[in-house]
This record gives C-alpha cells, sequence and structure tokens, in this order.
C-alpha cells in the first residue's frame, strides 16, 4: 500500500517533490528541473520522513530528468549521505545512458548512490539487504 506523504505545515505537498512510502521504502519521481528551493525542501522532506516513518530505503527516480548537471549530483549524493545517517539506503533508477555519460564526464562519482535499472529491482535490493531490526545495530558497507 502507498502513501503520500503532507508538506511539513500538514497540508498538501503543494510546490513540493511527492515523497510516497511503498512499505518500508520511500519513492521519489523527479520531474523536470530541480531549484535550489526544492531540492533543499526535499533534503529536509525526506530526512523527516524517514525519521518519523522508520523507513529503510529510498528510491529516486530520475526518469523524468533530462539533463543531469553537477547541481542534481551533488543533491543526490547529499540525500544519499542523509539517508545513511538515518539508517536507510539510497537508490536512484530511471538513469538514461546519455546522463550517465554526462555524470562521467562531470567526473561526478556519486557516493553513497547505488544504481539499478528499474524500481522493482531497486525495490527487491533494498529489500533483501533490509536489516532484521532497523535498531539492532551498526550497518556498513553496501548494497
Amino acid at each position: 500500500m502507498s502513501e503520500a506523504f503532507p508538506g511539513p505545515h500538514g497540508g498538501p505537498a503543494t510546490g513540493h517533490v511527492p515523497v510516497l512510502r511503498l512499505g518500508e521504502v520511500l519513492l521519489v519521481t523527479l520531474q523536470g528541473d530541480l531549484y535550489d528551493s526544492t531540492a533543499q525542501q526535499l533534503q529536509q522532506d525526506l530526512a523527516e520522513t524517514i525519521s518519523r516513518s522508520g523507513a529503510t530505503g529510498v528510491i529516486i527516480d530520475i526518469s523524468g530528468v533530462e539533463i543531469v548537471d553537477s547541481f542534481l549530483g551533488r543533491v543526490l549524493a547529499e540525500i544519499a549521505g542523509q539517508t545513511e545517517l538515518l539508517a536507510a539506503r539510497t537508490v536512484v533508477v530511471g538513469m538514461r545512458p546519455a546522463v550517465a555519460i554526462t555524470l562521467v564526464e562531470l567526473g561526478l562519482t556519486l557516493p553513497g548512490v547505488h544504481t539499478a535499472l528499474s524500481t522493482e529491482v531497486a525495490m527487491a535490493l533494498l529489500t533483501e539487504h533490509a536489516p532484521s531490526s532497523r535498531y539492532g545495530g551498526l550497518r556498513r558497507g553496501s548494497l
């Protein structure tokens, strides 16, 4: 069952990137350009939602993004870093070949960001590697 989380003031998340909950995983779909204020709000919304819901994974679908530049690369890496500190993992899906080539050409390594070819594969990775107990100990390593 999926659930959309409201904005920070309790109302609908208008002007924000929606965060959907699918079990223990949060799903974010980026469409078009991501601006500074929207990126900052997304990071805050994700951190609050992970903390409140106990989610163990975040999937970010970038298939609707035409261009991935250094700004978006930095935002993805920051989200991955924040989610890791909150005991969750981040997987990016929907990366087009041209986007992958651009990231390599820009020298962006996106530390902490894992990738999958589809949302289904990302869900399988996140649920297969989910800890048996969210607070059962330290988590190290990667997928």
